[in-house]
């Protein structure tokens, strides 16, 4: 993310609708997988500046970890109880790696053009039984100048998610689309953002802050799928809709060796 689009991002991360009901979703579906506890380590991977991490160590141990030392800086001054490690995943978390309960990677591997690679070595790292919750954006079709403004490789369809975690050994508990009430809207705003060369917010971006009311609704929109997808989880049974602007995947490590891949050479390291 360049430094203009990392301003636009943090100026927004905990007001707008879209932040704060995907966090909502993320602590729910970490609530369903996890019991609060301070005994359960929570790692973050891809925290930015931090909104998230905060979230997640009111109820456990949360360690957050990113790339970007700028993201990492505004983290610590704006959440100095939380720990923060700037660095690439799993490497730079040492032993914390293959003791955290859950991982959880929001909206990051499209960031990484070779992500096959980075989710690997994340197995690698994970403890038996330890979760691995993911984000991403969804639907080619809705590729705008705001996934080329934040660095985006790609957007996901359910088939092309599974491909990044196929012959590691982790057991799908379920992918489903989110922000699905709103794909339509979002859908059409976006073609017409294409058709107009355009994009709806500050450095080719589409974030820009709605009318407190507008925000609130949208808010409550998105993060009322919550209970929809902690069905999922808890029963095993995913009520898939078609089409969503978002898809979420839940993988929980199993026993096993687990085989490094690369999206570029498709070479084959075991550890």
């Amino acid at each position: 993310m360049k430094s203009e689009q990392f301003q636009v991002h943090i100026a927004v991360e905990d007001h707008h609708w879209w932040f704060l009901g995907r966090r909502r979703i993320l602590l729910d579906i970490v609530a369903a997988l996890l019991p609060p506890s301070a005994d359960h380590l929570v790692i973050d991977v891809g925290c930015g500046t931090g909104a998230n991490a905060a979230a997640f160590a009111r109820h456990y141990r949360c360690v957050g970890i990113d790339i970007s030392a700028e993201a990492i800086e505004a983290a610590k001054m704006r959440f100095p109880d939380v720990d923060f490690i700037c660095g690439a995943a799993p490497e730079a978390l040492g032993e914390l790696a293959g003791r955290a309960d859950l991982f959880v990677v929001s909206d990051v591997i499209e960031h990484i053009e070779d992500e096959l690679s980075f989710v690997s070595d994340l197995v690698i790292a994970m403890k038996p039984g330890a979760f691995l919750v993911i984000t991403v954006p969804a639907d080619p079709e809705l590729w705008t100048q705001h996934d080329e403004s934040f660095g985006h490789f790609r957007r996901y369809l359910p088939d092309t998610l599974r491909e990044v975690w196929s012959g590691l050994p982790v057991a799908e508990l379920g992918v489903a689309a989110f922000n699905t009430r709103l794909y339509g809207a979002i859908k059409a705003v976006r073609y017409l953002n294409r058709r107009l060369r355009r994009t709806s917010g500050a450095a080719g971006t589409d974030f820009a802050m709605p009318p407190a009311p507008v925000n609130l609704a949208l808010e409550k929109l998105l993060g009322g799928e919550s209970g929809r997808l902690v069905e999922g989880v808890k029963s095993g049974k995913w009520r898939r809709p078609n089409q969503g602007v978002s898809l979420l995947a839940v993988l929980q490590r199993k026993d096993g060796v687990a085989t490094r891949k690369s999206r570029a050479n498709r070479q084959h390291v075991t550890s």
